[in-house]
């Protein structure tokens, strides 16, 4: 084989970036670019799905000329992508019909609301493993169907495509309209059982089928790339938590991860079969590899943890860098009392309430900057000890290890917190931006970079651990009080 490196573009909600591995799974280059926040209401964010395409090519461009890399040098092009984001595009121009709706926007808050009826948010739950939320895909192609002049009967005719953030760069790449088991999963119209777009759910949410992409594996050859890309092969795509739980070598059942992002995001591998949550978990698609069974996963979403940290540098300008968080808290030797809770678009798992809202809770003469930065990182690890207790209870026994990635993980302080509240220990691998990784992986798989599983499993290796140091009185009082503070956020809208 000639090829030297597998490329992963990773189109986050803030940023794209490309990254190139080589055959060890090692990064050999990174280029990287944020894009706009759109925000046009209160509770609207949106992204302009050109300057992120535009942004694309710019990085994958960077990236390989960092590497000293051509398209010759590379075996295949995998995907990975902010799930959810809603893209609606005309077929023959290929421009968007308005802005790219993001995962976090709660503009169909009401449209949600009338789909529940008297069945109420577990409506769909049974065929897509998923509850009726602003969160999901479908429910914001209704609304640009509903909102667009003219939009649902051109979608009708096949004249208007939808896709997710991976369909949209696929079909700019290779000129394909396909999505991923995992993505798909995503936008309330897949059955879990089939794989398919379900037509009870379409009908429903009130979606043509005519505009949905083809729902294929998550490691398959979708086209060849064209422009400055000829040739290379687009051979994977997941949705970036699914990518990180690959990129984790959580191939088996019970093996399971949490990345700390923008949100935070917990999954675990349940084979497969899917497993309904009965503790506000969502069942979901961990990934599917050409020819073999999909796996399944249990989900926990996180809306806001990474975020919080840059509303408290953006906003309330308490820091200058995200990184200085960190210094901050560990000023104080503990939160002075104060609980922030940051429900900014709703509360997700394990609550599903989009009628909460922010608080900060226990204020008082005494709270410094300092107490309110430790509330900041100690909110994201109370946030993950709730989705792991619904796991627990879901999966039938505890978790004995928490697989942690991502930018956050950086924190040493949160990472201790982390473990201190779940009584476990976490692990840092030593790669910790597992989502392009995984991208990699399923994308070397299907054009045989890599031959197996086994072989990647290899390639893991524990960067750092912590392991719980609180008093289990201390945990569980603290925990307490932030039950309390989630309750102050409820009923808020």
């Amino acid at each position: 084989m000639t090829a030297r490196f597998v490329a992963a573009i990773d189109q986050g909600t803030t940023s794209s970036r490309c990254m190139l591995f080589d055959q060890a799974g090692a990064v050999v280059a990174t280029a990287q670019k944020e894009h706009r926040q759109i925000f046009p209401r209160p509770g609207w964010v949106e992204h302009d799905a050109e300057e992120i395409w535009a942004n694309v090519a710019e990085v994958t461009a960077g990236a390989f000329a960092r590497a000293g890399a051509k398209p010759a040098d590379i075996a295949a092009i995998g995907i990975t992508n902010q799930r959810e984001t809603t893209v609606v595009w005309d077929k023959a121009s290929g421009r968007p019909i308005a802005g790219a709706i993001v995962w976090q926007d709660t503009r169909t808050d009401r449209l949600v609301a009338e789909l529940g009826g008297e069945a109420g948010q577990d409506r769909f739950r049974a065929a897509c493993g998923l509850p009726l939320a602003t969160y999901f895909s479908g429910p914001k192609i209704r609304w640009l169907l509903d909102q667009t002049p003219g939009a649902r009967a051109r979608a009708e005719r096949g004249e208007l495509l939808f896709g997710t953030m991976d369909t949209w760069l696929i079909w700019k790449l290779t000129g394909r309209h396909v999505t991923d088991v995992t993505n798909a999963s995503r936008t309330m119209l897949m059955n879990l059982e089939t794989l398919d777009w379900d037509d009870d759910l379409t009908a429903a949410i009130g979606v043509p089928r005519a505009m949905l992409p083809e729902i294929r594996p998550s490691a398959e050859v979708y086209g060849e790339a064209g422009g400055a890309l000829a040739g290379v092969p687009v051979a994977a795509a997941l949705g970036d938590q699914q990518a990180a739980l690959f990129g984790q070598t959580c191939f088996s059942p019970g093996e399971g991860k949490c990345t700390y992002g923008t949100g935070s995001f917990l999954l675990v591998n349940t084979g497969e079969r899917p497993v309904a949550s009965q503790n506000g978990l969502l069942t979901t698609l961990g990934f599917q590899l050409a020819g073999q069974p999909a796996v399944y996963a249990l989900e926990g979403s996180i809306a806001v943890t990474g975020s919080l940290v840059q509303w408290v540098r953006d906003n309330l300008g308490l820091i200058k860098s995200a990184s200085e968080i960190e210094a901050l808290a560990a000023s104080v030797a503990d939160n002075g009392g104060c609980y922030f809770v940051p429900a900014f678009a709703g509360l997700f798992a394990p609550h599903w309430r989009s009628d909460a809202r922010g608080v900060i809770a226990g204020l008082t003469g005494y709270v410094t900057r300092g107490h309110i930065a430790r509330a900041v990182l100690e909110a994201v690890a109370w946030q993950t000890r709730e989705v792991v207790d619904a796991m627990a209870a879901d999966a039938g026994a505890p978790l004995e290890v928490l697989k942690a990635d991502g930018g956050m993980t950086a924190n040493n302080l949160l990472m201790q917190f982390q473990a201190d509240v779940l009584d476990v220990p976490v692990v840092r691998p030593a790669i910790t931006e597992t989502t392009a990784l995984g991208a990699a992986y399923a994308a070397g798989l299907a054009t045989g970079f890599w031959p197996d599983l086994a072989t990647l499993r290899t390639h893991w290796r524990k960067d750092a651990e912590w392991t719980p140091a609180m008093p289990a009185d201390r945990r569980e009082a603290e925990y307490r009080q932030w039950k309390k503070a989630v309750e102050r956020t409820l009923g808020w809208v």
